[in-house]
């Protein structure tokens, strides 16, 4: 598949055998950072979880290297590609470091106990996501934006090629939106992570994405850089801004177009 590390061809979506979203076509070099945006229900989630595998391909293939993800056996997987939904997590007693440190699984066994060089991975995955300060802390009892720090490491702690994450920052302030996605781009220039992600804050996928992949109806709407994407007329199709009310909001047609002017 050429230079690129990660790669899908004619990759169909959906359920049931039944294509949501056809011919999807995605080339990442190691290290880039993909967002996928576009309006509620458009599938983004959809496309996240066939390409985790955890939803059956309708079609297509996807390439970690020049690997069909399909042909990979489970710990194979684990060991290349990492996975953060927005699904709660239990964790009732555990510790945010116990958390993370579940992320060595893959490496472990089935009795899943640690080596000395699990425990050093567990350590500098801690000081790499900046969550020394609550790493003793009650998981349950942190904030939001510390649970999905945690979150971040336990992913990272599976020592991935790949990470996915699904609407990492949505329920979360703008202190931690920006503090989340800055870790996560100190994480990739560091270590060569390729983060592949659905976010709904556009100012902010223009910002930290080298690809953007928009999705509205059966096929990809567009695919390119941000500066070939955040064009004000494009998104304001893509969301729809021109039916109804939006047309007369100012205020909100401001924020699209400066959106579209950011560097």
């Amino acid at each position: 598949m050429g230079n690129y590390y990660f790669s899908t061809k004619k990759m169909c979506v959906g359920y049931d055998n039944k294509s949501l979203i056809k011919d999807i076509e995605i080339v990442l070099s190691r290290g880039e950072i993909l967002s996928i945006i576009g309006p509620n229900g458009a599938g983004k989630s959809t496309v996240l979880k066939s390409i985790a595998g955890q939803l059956k391909l309708v079609g297509g293939t996807v390439y970690i290297g020049s690997h069909n993800l399909t042909e990979m056996n489970s710990n194979e997987l684990a060991k290349q590609m990492s996975v953060v939904f927005t699904q709660k997590v239990m964790a009732e007693l555990k510790s945010c470091k116990d958390v993370v440190a579940t992320g060595r699984y893959p490496y472990t066994g089935r009795f899943g106990i640690l080596s000395k060089e699990d425990k050093q991975v567990v350590d500098e995955v801690i000081e790499l996501t900046h969550i020394t300060d609550i790493s003793y802390k009650d998981f349950d009892k942190v904030s939001d934006g510390q649970k999905q720090r945690v979150m971040l490491a336990r992913a990272i702690c599976q020592e991935p090629e790949i990470v996915i994450l699904d609407e990492p920052v949505s329920y979360l302030d703008i202190k931690y939106k920006l503090e989340f996605l800055s870790i996560l781009q100190e994480i990739r220039k560091k270590r060569g992570l390729t983060v592949i992600m659905s976010l709904h804050e556009l100012e902010l996928a223009k910002i930290v994405s080298d690809k953007i992949l928009c999705l509205k109806g059966e096929y990809v709407e567009r695919y390119g850089t941000p500066t070939q994407v955040f064009k004000s007329d494009f998104i304001e199709y893509l969301f729809d801004l021109k039916d109804g009310n939006f047309l007369k909001n100012k205020d909100f047609l401001s924020y699209i177009r400066q959106i579209s002017l950011l560097p």
